[in-house]
């Protein structure tokens, strides 16, 4: 049971498509390569064809539709993080450990839903990059590159039907809740102290995606190929999803490390020195890491 879920379907008066409700290869919008590659490739050529239109043009302030984007984006993380979770610990409980990362049945219609949901939210996240080129923040490598593969790495895992993916999106709807709270917040002037703390998040929520994926990848393998290494059986999901998963991660995890240690580490020389992103010095809560020239997702 779902009390949420189920009061939220009550009380909504029309019923989505099958191919909406479900992950259907084809029919679902965004689920075959010749629409998510194209899509991806759109996203970078209009991100950095605004960033050449903004060079000689005043930096857009837009506010009001900033605060709006990035509330949407915490209220939804909300809302989906619970409902997932709803559905996740009477499987979790039922299963145990290593059953709610890899058993098939930890796979279930509802859960299929919440994913797709969970999908089309890293495209909306996407208008964080194009808020990025119109207010004239600086782009960094790790923003583009985290919010495309984000998006690419969650197609593949629906695609592959990896069972232990509720780990990585529950952790990281928790860290967006703040995120984006946090982002609508300083828009409006707020003085909010922990941003670090979020990027230190990041990393820890990184660090256990990759123990649970590698976990879940070894258990596949050794199971299926390797039988004479110890395993507690094998583990639900493609093989090329589960080592993209592992590739992807791994290289969010570098990535956020390095950012760290330029944002908030003080070099050892040169008293006042500050990372630079593009040539331009990472200020006040204006750091760059994924997400509107100052995020940190």
């Amino acid at each position: 049971m779902a009390p949420l879920a189920d009061f939220l379907a009550s009380i909504i008066p029309w019923q989505l498509p099958l191919h909406l409700q479900s992950y259907v290869p084809g029919r679902t919008p965004l689920s075959t390569p010749q629409e998510v590659y194209p899509f991806l490739l759109a996203y970078l050529v209009v991100v950095f064809g605004l960033r050449a239109y903004m060079k000689n043009r005043p930096p857009l302030k837009l506010q009001g539709l900033f605060q709006l984007h990035n509330i949407f984006l915490s209220a939804g993380s909300t809302l989906l993080l619970t409902v997932m979770l709803e559905e996740i610990a009477p499987l979790a409980v039922k299963h145990g450990v290593f059953g709610s990362m890899c058993s098939d049945d930890m796979w279930s219609d509802r859960l299929e839903f919440f994913y797709l949901i969970n999908y089309y939210f890293k495209y909306l996240e996407l208008i964080d990059t194009v808020f990025l080129a119109l207010k004239k923040k600086p782009l960094a490598f790790l923003h583009v590159y985290h919010h495309s593969a984000t998006a690419l790495l969650c197609y593949t895992q629906l695609n592959g039907r990896t069972s232990v993916q509720w780990i990585p999106i529950s952790i990281n709807l928790s860290i967006h809740i703040l995120m984006y709270y946090y982002y609508y917040a300083t828009a409006g002037g707020a003085k909010i102290w922990w941003k670090k703390h979020l990027t230190t998040m990041q990393i820890t929520q990184f660090v256990i995606d990759l123990f649970v994926v590698y976990f879940a990848t070894y258990s596949y393998y050794a199971a299926n190929y390797f039988k004479g290494l110890p395993s507690l059986g094998s583990c639900a999901g493609t093989e090329s999803a589960a080592v993209l998963g592992c590739l992807l991660l791994s290289s969010y995890l570098g990535l956020f490390i390095q950012f760290y240690i330029q944002t908030y580490k003080k070099p050892a020389k040169g008293k006042g020195k500050v990372p630079q992103v593009n040539g331009k010095p990472i200020t006040n809560g204006n750091g760059v890491a994924n997400g509107h020239g100052h995020k940190l997702e």
